[in-house]
C-alpha cells in the first residue's frame, strides 16, 4: 500500500473529518474569538487538537462502540453539556449587550487566565456528546471497514485535517481584527455565539429526551 498523502484512504479520512470538524459549533465558535483577541491561541488549539488525536485514534482503532453502549451515560452527558451551553450562550449574549469584548481586543493583559482558557476548551469540547458521535462513532466506523494498514493512513489523514482546521482557525482569525476593531461587530459575533450554543442546548436536550423516551 502506498503511504503518500495523495493515498485515497488518506484523502478520505481527510475529508471526512474535515466535513465533520468544520461545522460551526461551541468549539469553533470560541476558537474563533480567542484568535480575536489573541488569547493564549496556541494553546487553545493545541488543546482542540489533543482531544481530536486522542478520540479520533480511539475511534479509528477500533473502540467507537464503547461510547455507544450506555444509554444512561450518554443521556446525563447530553444534559451536562445542554446545561453547561445554555449558561455560556447566556454569558455571551451578555457579553453583546455590554460590549465587553470590544474593549478586550486592544487591551494588553490576556482577556482570561490560562487554566480560564484552556478548562473553558475542554469543557466546550468534551460536555457536547456530538464530538463522541463525530470523533468516535462516526470516523471510527468508517476506518472500521478499512485494513490495518488503511487505518493508519485514515487516521493520519483525519488528524491532519483536525491540525490544519484548528491552527487555520485560531490563527487566520487575526486577518479579521480590522473588521474587529469595530464594537458592533463584537456585539454582532457575540449575538451569534449565544445563538449557537443554544440552539445545540436545545438539540442536545432533544436528544437526551428522544433516547430515555424513545
Amino acid at each position: 500500500m502506498s503511504y503518500s498523502v495523495l493515498n485515497p484512504v488518506f484523502v478520505q479520512g481527510f475529508l471526512v473529518s474535515g466535513g465533520l470538524i468544520v461545522a460551526i459549533g461551541a468549539q469553533n465558535a470560541y476558537v474563533l474569538k480567542q484568535g480575536l483577541l489573541k488569547n493564549h491561541v496556541f494553546w487553545v488549539v493545541l488543546t482542540c487538537f489533543l482531544c481530536d488525536f486522542i478520540l479520533i485514534s480511539i475511534g479509528v482503532l477500533g473502540m467507537g462502540s464503547l461510547i455507544a453502549q450506555s444509554v444512561m451515560a450518554t443521556i446525563a452527558l447530553a444534559l451536562v453539556g445542554a446545561l453547561f451551553l445554555t449558561v455560556y450562550g447566556f454569558r455571551a449574549l451578555m457579553s453583546a449587550f455590554r460590549g465587553d469584548s470590544a474593549l478586550s481586543i486592544d487591551a494588553s493583559p490576556k482577556a482570561t487566565t490560562l487554566a480560564a482558557t484552556i478548562g473553558t476548551t475542554l469543557a466546550l469540547t468534551l460536555l457536547n456528546p456530538h464530538v463522541y458521535l463525530d470523533t468516535v462513532v462516526i470516523i471510527g466506523g468508517v476506518a472500521s471497514t478499512l485494513s490495518p494498514d488503511g487505518r493508519w493512513l485514515f487516521l493520519a489523514g483525519a488528524l491532519l485535517a483536525s491540525a490544519s482546521w484548528f491552527f487555520g482557525l485560531g490563527y487566520g482569525a487575526r486577518l479579521l481584527i480590522p473588521l474587529f476593531k469595530k464594537p458592533i461587530t463584537w456585539r454582532i459575533l457575540d449575538a451569534l455565539i449565544a445563538l449557537v450554543m443554544w440552539l445545540i442546548a436545545f438539540n442536545l436536550a432533544i436528544y437526551a429526551h428522544r433516547l430515555y423516551f424513545g
